[in-house]
């Protein structure tokens, strides 16, 4: 856990102010179609227009991946509406963790928070509202990690807003006073997991394998940042808001993504309403992930949809 001087933290705050909108950075590959959807669900936020948005298209992996790259970038050429469009375009693949980890360094660097989204996140047009209110009410507060726009279609009907402990990945904002607990290292993650007696608490009692997830990143079998976020969150005992409807939904699980199969165990419908954050206790809600629980237990038989069920959260 690092702690910021005095000085940086004013600096920081004098960063972010009570008025105007968040930057969003937005990482894509060589999905052209969905980066489309995603986009123009973004533009259809009252707020787009006032958002400074930031691309950051990855290189081809691979030379049969080569013109879905340049067809990503072609639309991202194109895209208007925000307030202002910045492109990166990378050189050579950084792969996704990388990438990731790099582009929202970099513009929590310069603007002291950030929005992040994939090109697979469809959002609701209450998206951005519940992200920039959330990021202003909790930005001073150090038990709050992030924000996050995704909750699992849970049988229980969840609070409008409620807090779990640790970090998630499906469209997300977070504070440069919080992405400073990111540890990259795995095996020292996993280390102080097992050495406190964590890891069943970080399964969700053991019915979604988050710990075995980390230790494939530890053996070089993925290269999720994603399951690294939450683990340095979840250890120094930080908190994500969620919506207690969704406001991001996942049309990637298709097959079309690294890991993909074809599945709708996360298919979610789109909050027709705003979700207003409003003044809650700052502590993970034993309810709302106790009905996460029931939902990873009740997927968690069927073989085929546990490993898509890995994959299509944690594997990025």
């Amino acid at each position: 856990m690092t702690v910021g001087t005095a000085d940086s933290r004013r600096d920081e705050a004098s960063r972010i102010s009570d008025s105007g909108c968040a930057p969003v950075a937005v990482f894509a590959y060589a999905r052209a179609e969905h980066l489309r959807r995603s986009v123009e669900s973004l533009l259809a936020n009252p707020e787009a227009k006032d958002t400074d948005v930031t691309f950051y298209c990855d290189a081809a992996r691979r030379e049969e991946h080569q013109a879905g790259v340049q067809q990503v970038r072609h639309f991202v050429d194109s895209v208007s509406g925000f307030r202002s469009v910045r492109r990166v375009y990378r050189e050579r693949n950084f792969g996704l963790a990388r990438s990731i980890v790099d582009g929202v360094s970099q513009i929590v660097a310069e603007h002291g928070r950030v929005i992040v989204l994939e090109d697979d996140l469809e959002l609701s047009p209450h998206f951005l509202r519940f992200m920039n209110e959330a990021l202003v009410r909790y930005r001073d507060d150090p038990r709050v990690a992030s924000v996050h726009g995704y909750v699992y279609p849970t049988r229980q009907l969840l609070p409008e807003t409620f807090f779990l402990r640790g970090a998630d990945c499906w469209g997300w904002a977070t504070w440069s006073r919080a992405w400073r607990h990111f540890d990259a290292d795995g095996a020292g993650l996993l280390s102080r997991l097992k050495a406190q007696g964590l890891t069943r608490q970080f399964d969700y009692d053991g019915t979604y394998p988050f710990t075995w997830m980390l230790s494939q990143q530890v053996q070089g079998r993925n290269d999720s940042w994603a399951v690294r976020w939450h683990a340095s969150c979840f250890l120094d005992s930080l908190l994500t808001l969620y919506p207690g409807r969704s406001l991001v939904r996942n049309i990637g699980n298709d097959a079309s993504g690294t890991h993909g199969e074809d599945s709708d165990i996360f298919t979610v419908s789109l909050s027709p309403t705003p979700v207003h954050v409003a003044d809650i206790r700052v502590e993970a809600s034993p309810e709302a992930r106790a009905a996460i629980v029931e939902f990873f237990r009740s997927h968690r038989t069927a073989r085929g949809q546990l490993r898509q069920m890995i994959y299509s959260l944690f594997g990025r």
